[in-house]
């Protein structure tokens, strides 16, 4: 996918990824430019398609939840949280209170496990290495928690069609909300880092700008829309789970750059914390199920939308009264994110690429695709069935050349 229009002949390319130190995942970008300034960026993605659509149309609805749970590593239960949504939207599901609250404290804790991750993860490409170890620190009793209360530090398995899987124990309540009073510190204490730091403010401030108009030009969704100043989310504007239960209030910061990313990202961790400090509260008396125990889904379509820690989730589901949806469709937020860099990284340095590249918190998993049509045409060139046959007589091929 190329972004970027013509540049001069006098610029030079400067290629980052497929594999790169940057990105935990494989993706491309060709930056051209002009001495030491970005004058251009082509973005290539496509290096790890791993057909989870069609992989969840072959499952029945609750083995899908385990599928889309694999499509993200960090934000586990964003993908559950919407084709969850999809599915009750389909069926006419009202969840259970108890089961409202429980995914909302879910989808919270791993907010700020996200947004933790990725302000250790800024600071190491900042060279700033003090950072990334105790925000990294600071995460860990998050994965305590996730660990209590599912099993599990990752892929938490908490959600299901109806409900949840696991409940709240009353007896770890207190301990979770010991563990959520220090860990409102240690983000008032990143707080004032980003604030004041002078290296912090070196390299983030009027670095990786974009306008509120290039956020809508490009559809910019969660934190690297409301660094911008665009006040959109999902828990807000189309309420589910508890979030219309609880009181809380969308976290917005004018400027664009990624110091405004940063703020941004520290604030939500903290309006997190209150939120699920809320629901921990409400779990003390809000009593019932916390599963509905649904055995058939009917026939019709649903939409499902969750505020990952990236942005909008996006889940369509269709079903037609068997065990198994026939179309599931995704759109991840670093799909229409990582567009936006075409604008962020023009007009700077070399130097500040990889953090203004870094800055959406972009996971190329989640959003990867493969069509392979004729681009003049419109026409599809191969079938499903086709690239799994060409990719399996490849591998033949190279097995007889190495053995």
């Amino acid at each position: 996918m190329t972004m970027s229009e013509n540049t001069e002949n006098k610029s030079c390319v400067v290629p980052i990824g497929p594999y790169h130190p940057l990105q935990e995942e494989p993706e491309f970008f060709k930056l051209h430019v002009d001495g030491e300034k970005v004058v251009g960026i082509d973005i290539e993605i496509g290096y790890n398609h791993r057909g989870i659509e069609k992989i969840s149309e072959a499952k029945h609805y609750d083995q899908g939840i385990f599928a889309v749970e694999r499509i993200c590593g960090i934000c586990s239960t964003s993908h559950p949280f919407a084709y969850c949504n999809a599915v009750e939207d389909l069926a006419g599901i009202e969840l259970p209170e108890r089961a409202r609250y429980i995914r909302t404290l879910v989808g919270e804790l791993e907010r700020i496990h996200s947004h933790l991750l990725w302000l250790g993860l800024a600071g190491h490409f900042l060279g700033y290495n003090t950072v990334w170890m105790w925000s990294w620190k600071y995460r860990e009793p998050v994965l305590d928690i996730f660990e209590k209360i599912s099993g599990n530090r990752q892929h938490y398995s908490m959600f299901k069609i109806g409900g949840v899987r696991r409940d709240i124990l009353a007896e770890d309540i207190p301990w979770i909300e010991k563990e959520l009073d220090a860990l409102i510190k240690a983000v008032e204490m990143f707080k004032g880092a980003v604030m004041d730091d002078p290296v912090i403010l070196a390299r983030t401030k009027n670095i990786g700008v974009l306008t509120a108009k290039d956020i809508k030009d490009y559809g910019g969704v969660g934190p690297l829309a409301r660094a911008s100043g665009v006040d959109i989310d999902i828990r807000r504007d189309n309420p589910y789970a508890a979030y219309n239960l609880v009181d809380w209030k969308v976290q917005t910061f004018q400027g664009g750059d990624i110091f405004a990313k940063a703020v941004v990202r520290i604030l939500e961790t903290l309006e997190s914390i209150k939120i699920i400090q809320q629901c921990l509260v409400r779990l003390k008396t809000v009593t019932g199920p916390i599963d509905l125990k649904i055995k058939e889904i009917p026939a019709g379509e649903g939409i499902g939308r969750h505020e990952a820690p990236r942005g909008e989730v996006f889940h369509y589901v269709r079903g037609d009264k068997t065990n198994r949806p026939t179309r599931h469709k995704i759109r991840a937020p670093s799909y229409v994110n990582v567009a936006t860099n075409e604008k962020a990284v023009i007009g700077y340095d070399i130097s500040d690429a990889l953090i203004v590249l870094a800055a959406v918190d972009p996971c190329y998993c989640c959003t990867e695709r493969v069509s392979v049509v004729d681009a003049e045409k419109g026409t599809a060139l191969y079938t499903g069935n086709d690239l799994i046959r060409l990719s399996q007589e490849k591998t033949k091929k190279l097995k007889e050349r190495i053995f």
